[in-house]
């Protein structure tokens, strides 16, 4: 919006000098039209001679019998009361006279030096062409207006209506709109947005309609093994049996209540994007600290955690949300694991970079650019043991997008397993 601002305040600056430069030259013609007061001048002398021979006391009655006689508004008048420089007083004395002008029309100021330091005054009708030209100089100042306003504003109307027709095709369901960029536009922040905000609501109903397919899928197994145990609980009469039937189905339940706990936490991951708290920390302490959380994971699996850390720089995050993607990738490598896991730090002029690794199968390269999709599980040898709906790393790179970074998975060159990359800017815009 700066852009229109500028635009704006420059159009009205270039109006207001522009129409300012043509009213001083019509001005100017209107007042170069002195020749056409030619008579008024010579009769103006005359009168100016016989009211030289009249006494200082009779010379406003004269001026009035002159007036009369002759119908012309001349009158005189007490110059003490003149309020003008001395340079125009002076042109009084000349031949030609002073010509003025005021809202009314021109007058002619008139003097002598024997009527020191009185004059007459002999006011003058603007004849029809300085009439035309008044009328002619105000259609040129409103169409000088009006050009430069539809100069500026006749872009600004057509990107709205671009806008508008987006929004439009946006509300009716085509979520892939986009505003394509315009380098004659004021409103290209408002663009910009239009399209950040178009993308984040197709994201957002991509991964709820991939939700709720998911979900609607998932929940059909501990579904359909309940209803087998339930329909078995009937028509078993042994107590013992029936204990063992109803244990089954409470765990069938836990797994449910599970599932149901991570999509919505899932699902209002994006609400609290807004309550970042952002904080600078040294790098190496702070993920060791968030180290030590997966800590009891580690020892029930019996893995080793190796440590590359750089000490030499810090990171500006939200130290609680980045500890969660930086536990969901150690929890992670946890599960497909051999022995070992590695977390290691560096950066360079404009990234910080936190890599997570593991000794494990790794990933199928054809699903690197999966991996961080909602729901997603590779299935020829992900750890289906654990309570895993393949949420973990969507929330990772959610986390990073918050953060302006960017999360990517690779083949580990020192371990040979899977290696997940945190690609953090220095500096958060």
């Amino acid at each position: 919006m700066k852009k229109l601002y500028l635009y704006l305040l420059a159009s009205a600056l270039l109006s207001i000098v522009v129409l300012g430069w043509l009213i001083d030259t019509f001005n100017q013609q209107a007042l170069s039209a002195e020749d056409e007061f030619v008579w008024q001048r010579n009769i103006t002398g005359g009168f100016i001679k016989q009211l030289e021979r009249q006494p200082a006391t009779s010379r406003v009655d004269f001026a009035k019998v002159i007036s009369k006689e002759f119908s012309l508004d001349v009158s005189y008048k007490n110059g003490e009361s003149l309020a003008l420089p001395a340079e125009l007083k002076n042109e009084m004395f000349s031949d030609k006279g002073l010509l003025l002008e005021d809202e009314m029309g021109f007058y002619l100021l008139k003097s002598s030096r024997q009527l020191i330091p009185d004059y007459i005054e002999l006011r003058l009708n603007k004849t029809q062409q300085q009439q035309n030209s008044d009328v002619l100089l105000t259609l040129l100042f409103y169409s000088g207006v009006c050009t430069f306003m539809w100069f500026i504003l006749s872009p600004l109307a057509k990107r709205l209506n671009v806008l508008t027709n987006k929004a439009k095709q946006f509300a009716a369901g085509d979520f892939s709109t986009r505003i394509n960029s315009d380098k004659f536009t004021y409103i290209k922040d408002v663009e910009l947005t239009f399209n950040a905000m178009a993308s984040k609501i197709e994201k957002l109903m991509a991964e709820n309609k991939l939700m709720a397919s998911s979900l609607s899928h998932d929940i059909r197994t501990p579904v359909a093994c309940m209803r087998f145990a339930l329909d078995a609980a009937i028509d078993e009469p042994d107590i013992k049996k029936l204990r063992n039937i109803l244990f089954r189905m409470e765990k069938d339940l836990d797994q449910m209540e599970d599932m149901l706990k991570s999509y919505l936490s899932f699902a209002t991951l994006e609400q609290k994007s807004h309550l970042l708290n952002f904080e600078t920390v040294q790098a190496s302490q702070y993920l060791k600290d968030v180290s030590e959380q997966i800590q009891p994971k580690l020892k029930k699996a019996d893995l080793n955690l190796l440590t590359e850390l750089n000490v030499n720089f810090n990171v500006t995050a939200d130290l609680h949300w980045l500890a969660r993607a930086i536990t969901n990738l150690l929890s992670n490598a946890c599960d497909f694991a051999k022995s070992d896991i590695q977390i290691s730090s560096y950066d360079d002029a404009q990234f910080i970079y936190i890599e997570v690794e593991d000794d494990g199968p790794g990933i199928a390269p054809e699903n690197w650019h999966k991996v961080f999709s909602p729901f997603f599980q590779e299935e020829n040898h992900r750890n289906r043991a654990g309570k895993s709906y393949g949420l973990g790393l969507a929330i990772v790179t959610k986390v990073v997008d918050w953060h302006h970074g960017r999360a990517s998975v690779s083949q580990s060159e020192s371990l040979g397993g899977a290696k997940f990359t945190i690609r953090l800017p220095k500096r958060l815009n």
